[in-house]
């Protein structure tokens, strides 16, 4: 059997929200999709539930938290250097706010963030596992 996970995230704007995952690369999946809550798929083992307020507050009587703090960071893999720059400019364009954080370029990785309209922090990111820096024998 295949792990799933499903993240879920309160979102004020359900139907802006669904554009800015749209514009980063997620899908919707309409059979669990409807008026207060969204499924975003990332792959097969990755769903973004996005749920209005109202439907979030169904879960749990915990608050939301405000959009200015930072509960998670959330990083998704990229194929290349280039497919983080692009999801970030697609995010400017849809409503996130980009390089909350600096870029991190360590040569073989390349990072950089950004938040969702409500402020969920989002990390794409490319490695080269093959280029990272031999590490170092543990002492005896």
């Amino acid at each position: 059997m295949t792990r799933m996970l499903f993240v879920n995230l309160p979102v004020s704007n359900l139907d802006a929200s669904m554009n800015f995952y749209r514009a980063i690369g997620f899908e919707n999946n309409p059979r669990f999709t409807d008026d207060t809550a969204a499924c975003m798929v990332w792959s097969e083992a990755i769903h973004v539930m996005l749920l209005t307020h109202a439907k979030w507050q169904t879960f749990t009587d915990r608050p939301i938290p405000p959009a200015s703090s930072s509960e998670v960071a959330l990083a998704l893999v990229q194929p290349t250097r280039e497919a983080v720059d692009v999801m970030i400019e697609a995010a400017a364009a849809h409503g996130g706010s980009v390089d909350i954080n600096p870029a991190q370029d360590l040569g073989f990785m390349y990072s950089r963030s950004v938040t969702d309209p409500d402020g969920h922090v989002w990390e794409p990111f490319w490695m080269d596992p093959a280029a990272m820096p031999p590490t170092e024998p543990a002492a005896p």
